[in-house]
C-alpha cells in the first residue's frame, strides 16, 4: 500500500492505494467527486481510503485527482502488462479509454465537463500515464462522465495486471527519489510523503 499526503493553503488530501482490491472508503465532502472516485477504484481493482476537505470544488476534485494519481504511481508493477483499454455503455453514452502505464504522464479527450476533464488529466499527468478517453455518443453530462471514469478505470486493471516481461525497448525504467518513484510535481504546492511503498 502507499500513502501520499498533499496539503495546500486550499486543500488537504490523504490517499492510501493498494492494487489487488481491498476496502475503498472515500470522504471529501462532495457526493458526486466521492461516486467517481469509488467507481474509478472499484473498476480499476484498487483498494482505496481518500479523505479530503478544500477552500472550492475545483481545488479539491483537481487536488483529489492529482494525490490519486502520485499514490498509484508508486504501485505500478515494474513488469505491468502496461496497456489496457475498455469501451463503456451506460445508458445513451458510449465512452472509450486506452491507458498506458509507462510513465510517460499525457492527456487526451473531452468531456461534457471541464472539472473532470482536468481532474483525469490530472490524475494521468502524476500517475505518469498516458490516457487517451474518447466520447463516441452521450447527452446526459452524468452519463458521460460516469463511463468515461468507469473505462479508465476498466482500462487501468489490464494495464496494472503483472505480465511475464517488461513492455518496453527501454526495459525497465526506474527514477529514484528517496527510494520511492518520482511522481509529476504540480506548481499548486509540494507533496508530503510520510508513507514508503512496502514489498
Amino acid at each position: 500500500m502507499s500513502r501520499i499526503e498533499r496539503e495546500t493553503k486550499e486543500t488537504r488530501i490523504v490517499a492510501d492505494v493498494r492494487l489487488g482490491g481491498g476496502p475503498i472508503e472515500v470522504a471529501t465532502g462532495d457526493a458526486f467527486l466521492d461516486h467517481m472516485l469509488n467507481t474509478l477504484a472499484r473498476y480499476a481493482g484498487l483498494g482505496l481510503r481518500l479523505e479530503g476537505k478544500g477552500d472550492l470544488r475545483h481545488h479539491l476534485i483537481e487536488d483529489a485527482a492529482i494525490t490519486l494519481g502520485a499514490a498509484l504511481a508508486r504501485e505500478v508493477p515494474e513488469r505491468a502488462e502496461r496497456y489496457g483499454w475498455a469501451l463503456v455503455p451506460m445508458d445513451e453514452a458510449l465512452v472509450q479509454a486506452a491507458v498506458d502505464v509507462g510513465g510517460r504522464g499525457y492527456y487526451e479527450g473531452r468531456l461534457p465537463s471541464a472539472l473532470y476533464e482536468h481532474a483525469l488529466r490530472s490524475f494521468a499527468t502524476n500517475l505518469g500515464a498516458t490516457l487517451h478517453v474518447r466520447v463516441l455518443r452521450g447527452r446526459d453530462r452524468h452519463h458521460v462522465v460516469e463511463a468515461a471514469v468507469k473505462a479508465t478505470g476498466l482500462a487501468l486493471r489490464q494495464a496494472l495486471e503483472v505480465g511475464n516481461e517488461v513492455f518496453s525497448t527501454k526495459g525497465a525504467v526506474v527514477l529514484k527519489d528517496g527510494g520511492a518513484p518520482k511522481a509529476a510535481k504540480s506548481t499548486r504546492g509540494p507533496l508530503r510523503r510520510p508513507g514508503r511503498r512496502k514489498g
